[in-house]
């Protein structure tokens, strides 16, 4: 029987350190104007510039790091919020007058849905991708 080898923390400088996403690339039209999108949505700092990125750090030392790039291939970005930031952001949602949808299909529009006790909402930014935020884990 074929059986995967489980991961375990990897050894650096003699320190045992489990692996965590750092940064991902995301393109954009204007990398700017995309960042600042996504930093004012969710309610978080202003991009910083390292480089040709502009960087939108989130609350658990990852970063969405904007790159000009004149192809874009949406993706898709899900975001884990308290129930509080919930009803910021999607406040903000509702005030820039965003489509909004409470399944990644888009069969549901202008509803939020209620998966796994809590609740999730889909919308898309300036280029295309398509950005969730949920108070609950899938599976939770």
């Amino acid at each position: 029987m074929f059986r995967l080898a489980q991961r375990s923390p990897t050894a650096r400088e003699g320190v045992l350190m489990p692996v965590h996403l750092n940064h991902t690339i995301v393109s954009a039209r204007d990398k700017t104007a995309s960042a600042s999108f996504l930093a004012d949505v969710l309610g978080l700092k202003p991009p910083t510039t390292f480089g040709p990125f502009a960087v939108v750090d989130l609350d658990n030392d990852v970063s969405l790091d904007f790159i000009d790039d004149a192809e874009i291939h949406p993706r898709h970005y899900a975001f884990l919020v308290t129930e509080a930031e919930f009803d910021e952001i999607f406040g903000r949602i509702r005030a820039r007058g965003l489509e909004f949808w409470a399944d990644p299909f888009e069969r549901q529009p202008g509803e939020i849905n209620t998966n796994d006790g809590g609740r999730g909402v889909y919308w898309h930014d300036p280029d295309g991708h398509v950005l969730e935020i949920i108070t609950r884990p899938y599976g939770g």
